[in-house]
């Protein structure tokens, strides 16, 4: 069973949602047997890093709203991020293109690392203030993950995984992807935005139903049952 996530490293609503869904998975019988693959996805591929602009500035600058209300928003965010246990740090976050961030997920994936190398680059947006557009700060969050800092130099300083970031865009725009998160199940179920872990559940349950129906009994006659005494 595999479940598809188109997400950006900027978005806290994609980091929302992904605890949302640990919580449905930890009261999922079957998430062993489950494939995880995050897909990439720019909000802004034309974004220009502007040295020293803050991601209050960068909100109202978009939102078209005064400073003190793009703070306002984050600060609602954060409360937001609490109620699943994650400390947004809004104040230290750097607004960067997160363009280098996606081939940095895709390298790790080759390593059998997606998955840890995601919350590792959302905890150092969301959390620390990290620059994740930097080649250092990445190659520093790779060795975390037991990768060869030089290796995820020498693989970001070129070309490395940057058709594996624009194929998975491809694909979310074959499929009308419009906004992140955005969960495709067994490529036949999506669900879109940062749903309630309850809805979550509710839709892997009914794919691995799906996927693994009961029998039918076609014919029914004397047996031996548990609540029997006569057997």
């Amino acid at each position: 069973m595999q479940l598809e996530i188109w997400s950006d490293i900027m978005c806290p609503f994609c980091y929302i949602g992904k605890r949302r869904l640990e919580t449905a998975l930890a009261q999922f019988p079957h998430r062993d047997d489950l494939n995880i693959v995050w897909r990439s996805f720019e909000l802004d591929p034309t974004m220009q890093t502007k040295p020293g602009q803050s991601i209050h500035e960068l909100l109202a600058e978009r939102k078209g709203v005064s400073l003190a209300q793009g703070r306002q928003m984050n600060t609602h965010m954060a409360q937001i991020a609490r109620e699943v246990g994650l400390d947004f740090d809004f104040d230290k976050v750097v607004p960067v293109n997160t363009f280098l961030a996606h081939r940095f997920l895709h390298l790790a994936a080759q390593h059998g690392q997606q998955d840890a190398a995601k919350e590792r680059v959302l905890a150092a947006y969301f959390t620390e203030g990290r620059n994740v557009a930097d080649l250092d700060t990445l190659a520093e969050l790779g060795t975390e993950l037991g990768l060869n800092a030089a290796d995820v130099r020498t693989a970001l300083q070129g070309d490395a995984y940057a058709q594996d970031v624009r194929h998975d865009e491809y694909q979310a725009r074959q499929i009308g992807v419009r906004g992140v998160p955005y969960f495709v199940f067994d490529n036949k179920y999506a669900v879109s935005g940062a749903q309630p872990s309850e809805l979550f559940l509710e839709v892997l349950e009914k794919v691995w139903e799906e996927k693994h129906p009961a029998p039918t009994v076609l014919a029914s006659g004397d047996a031996c049952g548990l609540d029997d005494s006569t057997c």
